[in-house]
């Protein structure tokens, strides 16, 4: 049971809908979304792009979230446009990770503290941690000291932590493989079970799906890793592996493939409690901002957007379980 203060508390009902269900927008990205922005022009869009974009989104769709993560490098200005019932949660991790360094060590952003963030405006911080739970000891060892650092830096502010935890393979660089479906449960499960002990101070994880819904029988039309029974006990596994609140993120997957997946969560009996999903809901939205400009992006986000947030918060009232039940 996650014990919370009363800061804590306000601070995660601004987050939620009034029935303790997180149906956050993510938005995030910083290099990636560059990188997607320049695809769709020929034109040098820069940082002010990127911060335009974010914008365009927070004020489009926030009206249909119950809050929104963004980044303080590009994504405040964000922030100010948002609706007002809407909570914001702020990244506290560089973006991506030392790719010629063993174990994709985390790392903060220099100029900003828990300390600062929370003068920001911001209702929570959430750190994204890239972990293999079979890496060596020593890599493994210093993210535990990391993220002990990070959480006791949020009990000292008294503000929620939000860890992100993205799971991988040391020896195996393909995570959309066969055989990363394969050990997906156990990469994913073991995670959230190490990150769910005291020591790290975690108020919600934000975490992967346990299976690559792409390898299970009856939702896909290739290689089959998981009958639906298997696939079922790894979402079930997976939810009682954790006493805390836990939320989904989309991993780029497709809106409606999103969609079904949690239909699917539930039906297994997970107690998941809700959701922060950033590209399923806004990413084609980039395409048209970036070819034809800031009217072509909002009329997207006010009509595509807008549906597959909307669509999506159906399927949480039917699917996502309240955080209060978790909580004192």
């Amino acid at each position: 049971m996650l014990e919370l203060t009363k800061s804590k508390l306000a601070a995660l009902k601004r987050l939620s809908d009034e029935n303790g269900v997180i149906g956050a927008l993510a938005i995030d990205q910083r290099g990636s979304l560059k990188k997607m922005i320049a695809a769709g022009t020929a034109s040098n869009v820069g940082d002010s792009g990127i911060i335009h974009f974010k914008e365009l989104v927070s004020k489009e769709l926030t009206p249909y979230a119950t809050s929104i993560l963004l980044d303080p490098e590009y994504g405040l200005p964000a922030a100010n446009v948002r609706h007002k019932d809407a909570g914001l949660l702020v990244a506290y991790e560089k973006t991506g990770y030392d790719a010629t360094t063993v174990g994709r060590l985390p790392d903060l952003l220099p100029e900003w503290s828990v300390k600062r963030l929370k003068e920001a405006g911001a209702d929570a911080v959430k750190f994204l941690l890239y972990y293999d739970v079979d890496e060596d000891k020593k890599i493994n060892d210093y993210k535990h000291v990391y993220m002990e650092r990070v959480g006791s830096e949020c009990v000292a502010e008294d503000i929620p932590f939000f860890l992100e935890i993205v799971t991988y393979d040391a020896e195996n660089d393909d995570v959309k493989s066969k055989a990363y479906a394969k050990v997906k449960p156990h990469k994913v499960i073991g995670a959230m079970k190490e990150f769910s002990k005291p020591q790290y101070h975690v108020d919600v994880l934000k975490v992967e799906v346990p299976v690559d819904m792409n390898f299970v029988e009856g939702y896909t039309e290739g290689e089959i890793v998981y009958s639906k029974e298997e696939a079922a006990a790894f979402f079930k596994e997976q939810s009682v592996a954790t006493e805390l609140p836990f939320i989904f993120l989309s991993a780029g997957v497709s809106a409606k493939l999103f969609q079904e997946t949690l239909k699917f969560a539930k039906e297994s009996g997970s107690t998941f409690n809700g959701v922060l999903c950033g590209r399923a809901t806004w990413k084609d939205g980039v395409a048209p901002f970036a070819e034809n400009g800031e009217q072509a992006g909002r009329d997207w986000l006010q009509h595509t957007g807008k549906r597959n947030i909307e669509e999506l918060n159906l399927v949480l009232k039917e699917t996502a379980s309240s955080w209060f039940d978790k909580a004192n």
